[in-house]
């Protein structure tokens, strides 16, 4: 949204959502009227080795999912985890599949391992920490708000401290195997003092900008391995809602707002002020 301006075109935005199939095309044989249903929010991306350019998903650019009625491919139409409520299913998709590809098939997180998360709060960062808790890693998060950082340890993270204090004091020689980025410049050349080496650091956002400057020589002596994402495929969607139906995880749900206060939902969202997810319903 901040990258465009009034001369775009205009768009729905949105792309997350769940909802009950109401009609179905000509010939569709996966889904039927009446089926609860999850969306998949990536378009034209259903096997995980046939990496896009550019992910395109739900609300950019094609519209999205903020309307009481959404017509998507019968492929992202996906049924919805029995056990979770309606708000629940609704903020799940893109977070929670974003996190699960970063974790699982880019980061490699495995049973036993550390995970570091800088800037615990949003969506893709609470998903993150329940996955890899339920798979037995060890989470340390960090976040200058002292409420998240003691909202992180209750969810289940092992170490919580400020994004601006001394990581060698606060981590005392704990590096991680996988450092899972969103904030970018402000904090990126930190990590590779506390990677280990051959470690991962995984990258699927800028929250601080998107300029980077680090030591090369940080990179290739401890042979750390730099990766991108972004989104995920149709097979990985699959895949995340098959482990938090295992698992029985459920959203961090931070605010569910009426359509109407839709603005309200969006400025609490860009001022960083939520833990979790914020949900938006049709009334």
């Amino acid at each position: 949204m901040k990258n465009k301006s009034e001369q775009d075109p205009h768009m729905i935005l949105g792309s997350d959502g769940a909802g009950i199939i109401e009609k179905i095309g000509e010939g569709v044989k996966n889904v039927t009227v009446q089926t609860e249903v999850v969306i998949f929010p990536t378009l034209n991306w259903d096997l995980t080795e046939n990496v896009p350019p550019v992910p395109e998903i739900l609300g950019g650019p094609s519209d999205g999912t903020l309307a009481e009625y959404v017509i998507i491919p019968s492929q992202n139409a996906i049924k919805k985890p029995a056990y979770l409520s309606w708000e629940e299913a609704g903020v799940l998709p893109l977070s929670a599949l974003t996190a699960y590809r970063a974790l699982f098939t880019k980061g490699q997180l495995k049973k036993g391992e550390h995970l570091l998360i800088p800037g615990i709060g949003s969506g893709v960062a609470t998903y993150a920490l329940f996955m890899a808790k339920a798979i037995g890693a060890t989470v340390s998060v960090t976040s200058r708000s002292e409420e998240k950082r003691k909202k992180a340890l209750k969810l289940g993270a092992d170490y919580a401290f400020d994004s601006y204090s001394n990581w060698d004091e606060q981590l005392q020689g704990k590096k991680a195997d996988v450092v899972l980025d969103s904030i970018g410049p402000a904090l990126f050349s930190e990590y590779f003092r506390h990677v280990k080496p051959n470690g991962r650091i995984v990258s699927f956002g800028a929250s601080s900008g998107d300029n980077l400057s680090f030591p090369v020589r940080s990179l290739f002596f401890p042979q750390v391995n730099v990766l991108g994402t972004s989104m995920g495929s149709g097979e990985e969607f699959q895949a995340m809602l098959a482990f938090i139906d295992k698992h029985k995880l459920r959203p961090v749900i931070d605010r569910i707002y009426p359509i109407e206060k839709a603005c309200e939902a969006y400025k609490r969202m860009q001022e960083g002020r939520q833990f979790g997810n914020i949900g938006i319903v049709m009334e």
